[in-house]
């Protein structure tokens, strides 16, 4: 009950705080966002606590849905790379189509770490809003240029290389994406719930794919056909991308900033982020440590299983489809039930839980998926795969922000994460599509399970950071 009653409250107050509600509510007095503690009360008969909750609830539900639509914008490519294969890449053999994007797909995996050092440097010095609104630009701009393409037929070499450089624009977007958002929705969660108020981050992101894939069933079922959206079709979301990032851009640029941030700033020292960074070698490894068996498996379940439902499993492009969105939305509703655990038992329990269901079962449920021939037990396998991982993916960016100082935290966080995505979560498509090709299929699962082997070894030995943490 505390749970439903903490989900409804943010809801409400998310609600109340938008000129909408405050409108219908007879209160459309503006909303101070220099400070949580705004002195003018939006909502007369609100505690000034009340208050401070209000606005720090509306400054993360700004936050995720602007994580939200950079996610959309990144997951749209390898939820439509079945369709536009043959238009950057043409060949007879379409495994060879989809190894191909599935390339690309890493490049903009290995550009991050650079978009994790630049972006969370520039958190660290400007500020996390700023930093947040220059990685949906990016993104925006990258989304704008693979919608607008010509293919191969038209342009030649030219046109995957247009497809590559505009990855690497969303790689680097991401790069500083996901450190600034973990700092910035951890900085403005209480002490108490944060584990739950940060565990939106990860709804967003699930969201966003879920979105994603949603985009492409309405298509599939509802508006083209599949030759329709081989030749063409495949622009539309590139192009509804690049126009949902500018509006995700005029909501950061209204976010306030937070009161951790703004305490550096205010203290005007020299400041070198990079150089305080080494200083902290033991923190570095843990995210990495962190980082690997987890990213592995989600990727290998989200990005990864629509692909494998086709070509592994045997189902048709729609059911994997169906399957996908299906087990994602109860994915999604999933993280802050882990988050919300979190801050009752701690985090390491919650790693602990993936680390070891991870390590067992990784090997018999892909095992499984690729002996079933019927769609409803694949979905179930998935999901039972998806469960397992919330674990490791409702809490890990507040685990993360809670390894460093306010001072170098979004670099901290995003510069380690994204190297380690880069090697071991970009890399997931590829790797599975490759060694299916070559005949080894099994092997991949059971890298996947000694990945996260290696993350449960971490686990078991690192401290808990919801009783030992740097903001406290």
């Amino acid at each position: 009950m505390c749970f439903l009653r903490n989900w409804a409250r943010w809801a409400w107050l998310a609600w109340a705080g938008t000129k909408a509600g405050r409108l219908l509510l007879g209160h459309d007095a503006p909303v101070n966002s220099s400070s949580f503690e705004s002195s003018s009360a939006v909502l007369p008969v609100a505690t000034t606590a009340e208050r401070g909750l209000r606005q720090r609830v509306t400054s993360i539900f700004g936050g995720s849905v602007g994580n939200l639509i950079e996610w959309y914008d990144f997951y749209i490519y390898s939820a439509f790379s079945l369709y536009f294969a043959k238009s950057f890449f043409p060949s007879d053999n379409p495994i060879v189509e989809q190894l191909n994007t599935a390339a690309v797909f890493a490049l903009g995996f290995l550009i991050r770490p650079i978009g994790g050092w630049v972006m969370g440097m520039y958190a660290d010095l400007r500020g996390r809003r700023a930093a947040l609104s220059l990685s949906v630009t990016l993104m925006c701009l990258g989304s704008l240029i693979i919608a607008l393409c010509p293919t191969y037929e038209r342009i030649g070499v030219l046109a995957p290389v247009v497809l590559i450089l505009a990855r690497l624009l969303q790689g680097l977007s991401l790069g500083g994406e996901y450190g600034t958002s973990a700092t910035y929705l951890s900085e403005v969660a209480t002490s108490r719930h944060r584990g739950f108020y940060s565990s939106f981050q990860y709804v967003t992101l699930i969201m966003g794919q879920l979105l994603a894939t949603m985009t492409l069933l309405v298509l599939q079922r509802l508006v083209l056909t599949g030759p329709q959206l081989e030749a063409w079709g495949w622009r539309i979301p590139f192009l509804c991308g690049a126009a949902l990032a500018v509006v995700g851009f005029y909501m950061r640029r209204s976010m306030v900033e937070t009161e951790a941030f703004q305490a550096e700033a205010a203290r005007k020292t020299a400041h070198r982020p990079m150089r305080e960074l080494l200083r902290h070698p033991k923190e570095i490894a843990l995210v990495v440590g962190l980082t690997m068996g987890g990213t592995l498996a989600f990727y290998t379940y989200t990005v990864y299983m629509q692909k494998f439902l086709v070509n592994s499993v045997g189902l048709s492009r729609d059911q994997s489809t169906l399957i996908s969105v299906s087990s994602l939305f109860i994915y999604m509703l999933l993280q802050p039930v882990f988050g919300f655990i979190s801050d009752k038992v701690g985090r390491r329990p919650v790693l602990m839980w993936f680390g070891v269901m991870g390590t067992l079962c990784t090997v018999p449920l892909l095992t499984a998926l690729t002996q079933t021939r019927d769609a409803f037990t694949a979905f179930l396998l998935v999901l039972a795969a998806l469960v397992i991982i919330s674990g490791y993916t409702s809490i890990n960016a507040v685990v993360k922000a809670e390894l460093f100082p306010a001072s170098i935290r979004a670099l901290g966080v995003g510069l380690p994460y994204a190297l380690t995505v880069s090697i071991f979560g970009g890399t997931a498509e590829y790797l599975g599509t490759w060694l299916k090709l070559r005949g080894h299929e099994r092997w991949f699962f059971w890298y996947v399970s000694g990945c996260i082997l290696c993350s449960l070894l971490v686990y078991v030995f690192m401290r808990d950071t919801q009783r030992q943490n740097r903001f406290d």
